[in-house]
């Protein structure tokens, strides 16, 4: 046979395959066996896992299925959801990063109950989320399957001191560990105390003590707020105003070997605490105290940073911070365009961010809006979000929490 570039073809010797001679188009995924056709799901956005029980019995099955759990954690990683906090905390909305798109959960039932019905989540890591109820107790939840468990008690003795923070460290692996890890004391008396999965206990507590070169000096009144008169004639607190769920808002990354947990202290500077060898820091402040401003601590690609968004010369700016420790300076290394940061010039405005990957989820919030930004570090891309919409209701969310969205995490 001779083709159109005028060649003369001649028989293949290539052994065909069964389905050789079938049209492709017809082909269909029933005819894989069990195994190849739940590693081919596994690939699909996670968000598809609530419509494989609508497809047929034999997709349903897989929902539940521990091989296709097994095939789903070999997937090295998922694009992240970002779990809002909105003030009645009686619902599990999130945005979906892969589909650009907001999405409600069923609300785990754990979380209803009357003792729980007021729980706020206050850490995230892998693909679970942690909640604390109004008495101090802890519950673990996947928010994609809805299961959820709560933590033994923590010690007495351990609530009856200022917590700081809440870190939380959840391991990729299928049936994987995770631990929960509680800042508390007052400066500089810190301590902190880990909770692990595996043993399914609260470790004992260990004191921190101050790093060698750290000479900064802590004052015994932090938590009393300084005021001073700002520019609109105002008057404002030094002191950083938390909302609630991100009171205990931390981040914890793994560095040569060495865990360290970062929070805001009360008057808005970073403190640092090395887990690995029991000692913490404190970060130079950003801006001098009488500034004001609006500050989150993120963790993007295992690395600390800081978002600001401050106000002078009759302007907003927000802007990313990372800081060098060999200069021991803050360095900046993204900036929302002025267009954009000057609309939230004089409306008092709290940020609270959360990263994810080369991602920074970030709930601007105040009395006169509410508007949700992702900025992509890379790109030094800045978009704002669409609002949400629940039954032609728009929603309005105070924060949010960035985990992966994996059907195989198990609490």
């Amino acid at each position: 046979m001779e083709n159109a570039n005028g060649w003369t073809s001649r028989p293949s010797r290539k052994r065909k395959l069964p389905w050789e001679g079938k049209d492709m188009l017809n082909f269909s995924l029933d005819e894989l066996n069990e195994d190849l056709l739940e590693r081919v799901l596994s690939w699909l956005p996670t968000s598809t896992f609530f419509r494989l029980s609508s497809v047929c019995k034999r997709w349903k099955s897989f929902a539940a299925s521990e091989s296709f759990k097994l095939a789903c954690s070999r997937i090295p990683s998922r694009e992240p959801w970002f779990f809002m906090v909105d003030p009645n905390l009686n619902q599990s909305v999130v945005f979906d990063s892969t589909e650009k798109a907001w999405k409600k959960l069923n609300h785990p039932p754990l979380l209803l109950r009357n003792c729980n019905c007021d729980s706020i989540p206050v850490a995230a890591s892998g693909g679970l989320v942690c909640f604390r109820n109004m008495s101090g107790d802890y519950l673990v939840c996947n928010p994609v399957t809805g299961s959820c468990r709560e933590l033994p008690p923590v010690d007495p003795d351990s609530q009856d001191r200022s917590l700081h923070a809440i870190a939380m460290n959840a391991y990729s692996n299928y049936h994987g560990s995770y631990k929960l890890v509680l800042v508390s004391g007052d400066l500089p008396k810190l301590s902190f105390k880990v909770y692990n999965s595996s043993a399914d206990c609260w470790e004992e507590e260990i004191m921190l003590r101050r790093k060698a070169d750290d000479c900064t000096e802590f004052d015994s009144t932090d938590d009393d707020a300084v005021y001073f008169l700002s520019n609109a004639g105002t008057v404002v607190a030094t002191n950083t105003q938390r909302s609630p769920s991100k009171q205990y808002s931390s981040v914890i990354t793994l560095k040569d070997g060495e865990e360290i947990v970062y929070f805001l202290s009360s008057s808005g500077t970073v403190v640092a605490c090395n887990l690995t060898g029991e000692y913490f820091s404190e970060y130079p402040r950003l801006l001098p105290v009488f500034s004001e401003y609006s500050i989150d601590v993120v963790e993007c690609r295992g690395e600390m940073l800081v978002v600001v968004l401050s106000e002078f010369f009759e302007s907003a700016s927000l802007r990313v911070w990372r800081f060098d420790e060999k200069t021991k300076s803050w360095n900046q290394i993204a900036a929302m365009p002025p267009p954009m940061s000057h609309e939230f010039y004089g409306k008092k405005v709290d940020i609270n961010c959360v990263g994810a990957g080369d991602q920074i989820f970030i709930c601007l919030s105040s009395a006169e809006l509410c508007s949700y930004v992702l900025c992509d570090l890379v790109a030094n891309d800045w978009v704002e979000l669409p609002k949400c919409s629940m039954n032609g209701e728009a929603l309005e969310f105070m924060s949010a929490f960035s985990f992966e969205p994996r059907i195989e995490a198990s609490v």
